[in-house]
C-alpha cells in the first residue's frame, strides 16, 4: 500500500469526534407547480424577550466567568467577566439616555473589534437605542466618505464612536463635525467624550426602566449589507430575531449546552458572521470570546496563530482563506496543530468556497493530532436572517453541503430556470430594510418569504436528511451568445477542485460572448512556491513563466473534461489584486460576488475576449 493510501484508509478508519448535535424530524412538501416547501417539526425553544436577558443570566449565575478578551496595549490580554459586562453596560447605558439618544437619534460605532466596543454595543441593546457598527474602511480607506455620509443621511446618528480619535479624524471632522463624538483614547478634539470618564458615570433607575421596555420588535442594531451597490441598505435586527435566531443555534450546537463554547475569532463586528452569530452565540451561552487581532491574510495570519497557540477553542469559524493559510501552519508546528485540535467540537468555514484539497488537509491533521475526525461543516444565511438559517452537522461527502434548514425557518424552494430558489420564512428574519420600503417589499415574496438570491440542490434527492449543495446566485447564471445555459456555481466549485490548491476563487466570464473565460484569483503562496521566488508579487508573479506555465496545463486538464460549451473555459487573466469587500466583491457569506467582481474589472474581462499578452488559453 503507498504511503497516500494508507494514509487515507487511516482517515477513514478514525472515529468523528463526538459531541451532542439535533436531532431532527423533516417534513417536505411537494407541490405541483415545482415549489417545495422543507421545514423541521416540533418547536422553537421559546427565545428570551430581550438580548440583554442572557447577560443579566450568567451575570447572575456565573458572574466571575470571562466573557470577552481582546489584546491590550501590552499585548497581554485584557478581560471582562459577565458580571463587569453588566456593569460597565448599565454606566455607559445611563450616559446614553442623559445624553437624549433613541432610534431617531442612535448610536454609529466607526471601528473594529474591541473590548470598548462590546461594552457601547451591549449598554445600546440593555437600554434599547439602536446602534450600528460600520466598516472601518469607510473612514479609514474611502477618499469621499460617500457611503458613510449615505449613512448620516439615513440614520441620523446621535453619538459617534471610535476607539482612537485621531485614527479617525479625518472622518470624524469631515462627517461627523456636528455630532457627540466619544473615543477611547486620542481624542480628535476638545469636546470627545472619553470612554474612561463615561464608565464613570453612576446608573440610576432609568436604566432598568429603559431594559424593563424593550420588548422582541425593538431595534437592537442596523447592519450594512456588503456587497450591494450604491447607498449601503440598513438591514433591521431587532431583539426578538436576533434572540430567536441564537436558539436556532443553541438547538442544533446542542454540544453548547453541555460546556460553555470557548471561540476565537476574528471576524467583524460590522458583518453579521461575527457581529451576530459568533457574539451572540458566546452571549447566550455563557461562553469566552477571545478577540483575535490577526486576519487570513499571509500579513495578518501571525497574530491568529499566536493566539491560537495560548487558546484552545471549542468552536472555530473561519473563511476558506483562513483555513488554508493554517494548514501550512500546522503542518509545520505540530504543537500548535495538536493545540487548535485538542478539545474543537466544529470547524464552520463560510460559503462553498473552501477547497476539496483544504478539507482534506484539515481532517488529515486532526486525525495526526487527536487520533479522530473534526466535523468540517457550513450552512447558510445572510444580513436579513440574522444569520443562521441553514446548518450541516453530518458529515458531508465533500466541502459545500450546507445542510437543513433550522427549527422554526421553512424553505422555500422555487423553480427558477434549471436551478431551485431559496426562500426563507421564521422568527429570525428581519422585518426589513430601514427608511427604505420599496427595497423591503422587493426582498420577500407573495407568501412573505425573504429572497435568499442564492439556489440549491439536493444532496441526495432521495433523501432530504442529507442535506443541500449551495448551487450559487440566480443572478449569476447567464446565456452565452448561443442561446446556451451556464451554471456559474457549479463551474466555479469544479474549477477551484481541479486547480488543486492554486486558485482560491475565481468568476467566470461569457456573458453574450462565443466563450466562457475567467478571471482567476490564485493562492499567492502557491504561485510563490512555482516561480520560487518568495519576493515576486503583484503583476511580476502573475507574469512568471512557471506560474504561468502551471495554471496552463491545469487549464487544459480541465478543458478535457467538459461535456460542452457550457462547461469549457478557453481562457483566463490572474488577477494579482484580491477581491474587495469594501467594492463589493465579497458577499457575507465569504464568497466571491462574482456580477461585481466582473463589473468592477470591466477592462480585465474585455482583454480575455480581445486578446492580451496577460491571457493564458487552453491553446497554449
Amino acid at each position: 500500500m503507498t504511503a497516500l493510501k494508507q494514509q487515507s484508509a487511516e482517515m477513514a478508519s478514525a472515529a468523528l469526534r463526538q459531541a451532542r448535535y439535533w436531532e431532527p424530524q423533516i417534513e417536505v412538501d411537494r407541490r405541483p407547480d415545482g415549489t417545495i416547501y422543507v421545514r423541521q417539526l416540533g418547536e422553537l425553544p421559546t427565545p428570551p424577550q430581550r438580548i440583554s436577558d442572557r447577560l443579566r443570566h450568567w451575570a447572575d449565575t456565573t458572574p466571575d466567568h470571562t466573557f470577552i478578551a481582546d489584546r491590550g496595549p501590552d499585548s497581554e490580554w485584557r478581560r471582562l467577566s459577565y458580571k463587569e459586562m453588566l456593569e460597565r453596560a448599565r454606566r455607559i447605558g445611563q450616559k446614553l439616555l442623559d445624553l437624549n439618544l433613541s432610534t431617531e437619534r442612535p448610536v454609529l460605532i466607526l471601528s473594529g473589534n474591541d473590548i470598548e466596543h462590546a461594552q457601547l454595543a451591549l449598554a445600546c441593546i440593555l437600554v434599547g437605542i439602536p446602534y450600528s457598527a460600520l466598516s472601518e474602511a469607510y473612514s479609514l480607506v474611502s477618499s469621499d466618505f460617500s457611503k458613510l455620509k449615505d449613512i448620516k443621511s439615513l440614520l441620523n446618528p446621535g453619538l459617534v464612536f471610535a476607539a482612537d480619535g485621531e485614527t479617525f479624524a479625518r472622518a470624524l471632522d469631515t462627517v461627523f463635525d456636528d455630532v457627540t463624538v466619544m473615543v477611547a483614547r486620542r481624542p480628535n478634539r476638545p469636546d470627545a467624550l472619553l470612554f474612561s470618564d463615561v464608565l464613570a458615570t453612576e446608573a440610576t433607575v432609568a436604566v432598568d426602566a429603559a431594559a424593563a421596555a424593550v420588548r422582541p420588535d425593538t431595534i437592537a442594531k442596523w447592519l450594512f449589507t456588503s456587497g450591494s451597490t450604491g447607498s449601503p441598505k440598513a438591514v433591521i435586527n431587532t431583539n426578538g430575531m436576533i434572540a430567536a435566531n441564537q436558539m436556532m443555534v443553541r438547538d442544533c450546537y446542542a454540544f453548547v449546552q453541555d460546556e460553555p463554547p470557548v471561540i476565537l475569532d476574528w471576524t467583524p463586528w460590522n458583518h453579521t458572521a461575527g457581529g451576530n452569530k459568533v457574539f451572540f452565540l458566546v452571549l447566550f451561552n455563557g461562553g469566552t470570546l477571545y478577540i483575535d487581532d490577526g486576519r487570513p491574510t499571509p500579513s495578518g495570519i501571525g497574530k491568529t496563530l499566536r493566539n491560537l497557540a495560548e487558546i484552545a477553542p471549542t468552536w472555530f469559524f473561519n473563511v476558506p482563506r483562513g483555513y488554508e493559510e493554517m494548514v501550512h501552519a500546522f503542518d509545520r508546528d505540530h504543537t500548535l496543530r495538536n493545540t487548535f485540535f485538542s478539545r474543537v467540537k466544529m470547524l464552520m468555514y463560510a460559503g462553498a468556497g473552501l477547497g476539496q484539497h483544504t478539507w482534506e488537509a484539515l481532517q488529515r491533521q486532526s486525525v495526526e493530532a487527536t487520533g479522530e475526525r473534526v466535523l468540517i461543516a457550513s450552512g447558510l444565511g445572510s444580513t436579513e436572517t440574522a444569520p443562521f438559517s441553514l446548518m450541516c452537522t453530518i458529515e458531508a461527502e465533500r466541502a459545500g453541503n450546507v445542510g437543513i434548514p433550522a427549527k422554526g425557518i421553512t424553505l422555500k424552494l422555487v423553480p427558477v430556470g434549471d436551478k431551485l430558489e431559496a426562500r426563507l420564512k421564521g422568527p429570525n428574519i428581519t422585518p426589513g430594510y430601514w427608511k427604505q420600503p420599496e427595497l423591503t417589499a422587493k426582498a420577500f415574496d407573495e407568501e412573505g418569504f425573504y429572497n435568499l438570491g442564492d439556489a440549491l440542490r439536493f444532496a441526495d434527492p432521495d433523501d432530504v436528511y442529507q442535506g443541500f449543495y449551495f448551487d450559487g446566485r440566480t443572478a449569476e447564471n447567464f446565456k452565452l451568445r448561443t442561446g446556451t445555459w451556464v451554471n456559474v456555481g457549479r463551474l466555479r466549485t469544479g474549477f477551484i477542485d481541479h486547480f488543486d490548491g492554486l486558485v482560491k476563487d475565481v468568476a467566470v466570464t461569457g456573458l453574450d460572448e462565443e466563450f466562457l473565460g475567467g478571471l482567476v484569483f490564485p493562492d499567492l503562496r502557491a504561485a510563490r512556491d512555482l516561480a520560487g521566488d518568495d519576493t515576486l508579487e503583484g503583476e511580476a508573479l502573475m507574469a512568471h513563466p512557471a506560474v504561468r506555465a502551471a495554471f496552463a496545463d491545469k487549464l487544459r486538464s480541465l478543458a478535457s473534461t467538459s461535456t460542452g460549451s457550457s462547461t469549457l473555459i478557453r481562457r483566463i487573466i490572474l488577477m494579482a489584486r484580491a477581491p474587495d469587500i469594501d467594492r463589493g466583491e465579497v458577499t457575507d457569506k465569504g464568497s466571491i460576488n462574482q456580477r461585481q467582481v466582473l463589473s468592477n474589472r470591466a477592462a480585465d474581462v474585455a482583454e480575455i475576449y480581445q486578446g492580451s499578452p496577460r491571457v493564458i488559453s487552453i491553446e497554449e
